[in-house]
């Protein structure tokens, strides 16, 4: 066995390769993307097994009601892989950013602000409606000088789009070695090692050793958020923002429920192709109230 053969697996569908993911739940996926009604899920092949097939199978059977969906399992060498990935990515606008792959070029007006960011094995190209909500929120509510924490950053991409919209400084963490490395790229090409930090660890790694940031982004799945929420609503100060994303839309009472007995209030929400994405806000209760 190749140590980084890649295992990708074909589904014919028409269900948004995200939902998908989000709902197989499984931290070794480490790509996805969908190409005229077909899409692929990228394992590294030392952690692909029959229990992984399995789960694909019994979630595609019960997203599209068939008792035995087709999948078509195949292995690619590294190289190969990457091209796949790669394929799938184009230039993006959303508003005044522009997130393009390094062999894209795009003619830039006066205002738009530019992310170079070639697809490698950290989610975040900005396609998937879960990052798009919060990059459209970044630009209408940056107003300047605000300190940004990006919890869960994969490529780093909503920290760098702070950052390049007005904000002083961010700090991105992540768990996974991998992204951090493919994120410290991304970082040092757009040229902002200046203002953005990154650490391979958890909230609890970062949040004793930096000043409170005023607006905290956490796109992660479900069970992450829950896990994570007392964390989440001890942090900041009164006032700090909380925007979460990663989630379907029929997991948002249960989170509002959540986060609201951590003393944390829903001000704002939006949905988009399924998602939901949720701001909220940290609050103390007023002195000499009972």
């Amino acid at each position: 066995m190749i140590q980084n053969d890649w295992v990708d697996v074909c589904i014919q569908t028409t269900i948004d390769a995200g939902e998908f993911l989000a709902i197989l739940d499984d931290p070794a996926v480490q790509g996805a993307w969908e190409d005229s009604g077909m899409v692929h899920l990228y394992w590294p092949e030392t952690q692909w097994n029959a229990d992984r097939l399995a789960s694909v199978r019994t979630v595609l059977g019960r997203l599209q009601h068939c008792a035995d969906p087709p999948i078509l399992v195949n292995r690619l060498p590294s190289q190969d892989w990457n091209q796949q990935w790669a394929r799938s990515v184009r230039p993006l606008r959303i508003g005044r950013l522009v997130i393009r792959p390094s062999w894209e070029q795009v003619v830039l007006a006066p205002e738009d602000l530019e992310i170079e960011l070639d697809p490698k094995q950290a989610f975040g190209t900005g396609h998937h409606a879960t990052t798009r909500m919060l990059l459209e929120w970044l630009q209408n509510d940056i107003r300047g000088g605000e300190r940004v924490l990006d919890l869960g950053s994969g490529s780093a991409i909503l920290a760098m789009a702070a950052v390049k919209l007005g904000a002083t400084a961010a700090v991105a963490v992540d768990c996974d070695p991998v992204a951090v490395e493919c994120s410290k790229e991304y970082v040092t090409r757009n040229r902002l090692d200046h203002s953005i930090e990154l650490h391979c660890g958890t909230l609890n790694d970062v949040a004793a050793r930096r000043p409170p940031a005023d607006l905290v982004l956490a796109n992660l799945d479900r069970q992450t958020l829950l896990s994570i929420a007392g964390g989440l609503a001890a942090y900041g100060h009164a006032g700090t923002r909380l925007w979460l994303s990663g989630l379907l839309i029929d997991q948002r009472t249960e989170i509002v429920e959540q986060f609201s007995t951590l003393g944390l209030t829903c001000v704002r929400q939006r949905e988009q192709d399924g998602w939901v994405a949720l701001e909220l806000i940290k609050t103390e209760p007023c002195e000499g109230v009972n």
